[in-house]
């Protein structure tokens, strides 16, 4: 939990030159579009859909839009936060979350996530 956390915060500074792991105030100011997404995953995450939310995710990302990172960024911090036992309930873990972050990353080009968590 703590290495997904510590990555998060990374990519926040490096990438938005922020200090923090709250990723819903830059993208509500970004005027990018990237509002939609979050706004979107954000209900399939209400309704406890974790791994429709992931799909959705994947399907809508612009990888040309630093954005659309906050919110890849921001739906795993969320997950993150939950226990195990309500990752276990909407047939997600805590690895597919670090796999999460990792596959998004390297699609906007960040690769120095591969070995971070082993």
């Amino acid at each position: 939990m703590k290495q997904i956390q510590m990555l998060v915060r990374f990519i926040a500074k490096t990438v938005f030159k922020r200090d923090t792991d709250e990723f819903s105030e830059i993208i509500e100011k970004s005027a990018s579009g990237a509002d939609i997404l979050y706004k979107e995953l954000l209900v399939f995450l209400e309704r406890g859909e974790i791994c429709k939310a992931e799909n959705h995710l994947y399907d809508s990302i612009d990888v040309k839009n630093k954005y659309h990172l906050a919110v890849a960024m921001d739906f795993y911090t969320r997950l993150n936060l939950l226990s195990e036992s309500e990752l276990e309930q909407a047939d997600f873990s805590r690895e597919e979350i670090k796999d999460g972050i990792k596959n998004i990353t390297a699609l906007f080009g960040m690769n120095f996530t591969t070995d971070y968590f082993d």
